[in-house]
């Protein structure tokens, strides 16, 4: 596939700029704690669904030390309609008593700490850093992934390496590009029927049409397991 030249690149910029600034995540959240869960149940789940699930699970737990306390099959029991509850219940407990534990009950807001944390990868901690405190990072989930390959950003087969593209070629607001990267992905540049002929970035697209009918031609997003 062509790659973007910094004249696309240019565009692709400012077209996210103006259509995407001041855009924020869709999980609904009142404090770091519950972001930061919000995020770890999001992995290969909609935020939608999330958003069904997290109130109650808030009511019932509603800070790291309450939650750190719980019942394992009874928080699974909360999650239960969330894509890979079993270990998700798990790393949400873990997470918690590491907070209390060495945090003194505060999400601390540093990456090399963040993912020390059960349930919390480098996407994890760079998501909460973004939606947080606005941090100059990238995070890339499948609609990331997608968006950046059918742009031409990036022809890496990894999310680490999409990642180092992106950073490499977007530079600075990349808080904005990755929420923008995000929505766009999930309702204009959808993995099957992408909203193509209705889509502003369609003169720098590099996919030619080999991709977004039946998503069988796009590259599989590898990431690096946590160990």
């Amino acid at each position: 596939m062509k790659k973007a030249t910094k004249k696309d690149i240019l565009f692709i910029r400012d077209y996210f700029l103006e259509h995407y600034s001041g855009m924020v995540t869709e999980l609904e959240f009142r404090n770091d704690y519950e972001l930061l869960i919000a995020i770890i149940l999001s992995a290969q789940c909609t935020d939608k669904r999330v958003n069904i699930i997290t109130p109650a699970l808030f009511e019932k737990y509603p800070n790291p030390l309450a939650l750190a306390n719980a019942n394992l099959e009874e928080v699974k029991e909360f999650l239960k309609t969330c894509s890979f509850f079993n270990n998700k219940a798990q790393n949400i407990i873990k997470m918690a008593s590491s907070v209390v534990e060495l945090y003194d009950g505060e999400i601390p807001h540093e990456q090399r700490k963040l993912i020390k944390l059960a349930g919390v990868g480098n996407k994890t901690a760079n998501v909460f850093l973004i939606e947080a405190d606005g941090a100059n990072l990238m995070a890339v989930d499948t609609h990331v992934f997608r968006v950046s390959h059918r742009l031409g950003l990036s022809d890496a087969k990894t999310v680490e390496l999409t990642e180092a593209d992106l950073v490499k070629k977007l530079k600075e607001d990349l808080h904005i590009f990755h929420q923008a990267m995000v929505l766009f992905g999930r309702y204009k540049c959808k993995a099957i029927a992408p909203l193509c002929e209705d889509c502003g970035l369609k003169i720098v697209c590099k996919s030619d049409g080999r991709f977004g009918v039946d998503g069988k031609n796009e590259p599989k997003m590898k990431t690096k397991k946590k160990k």
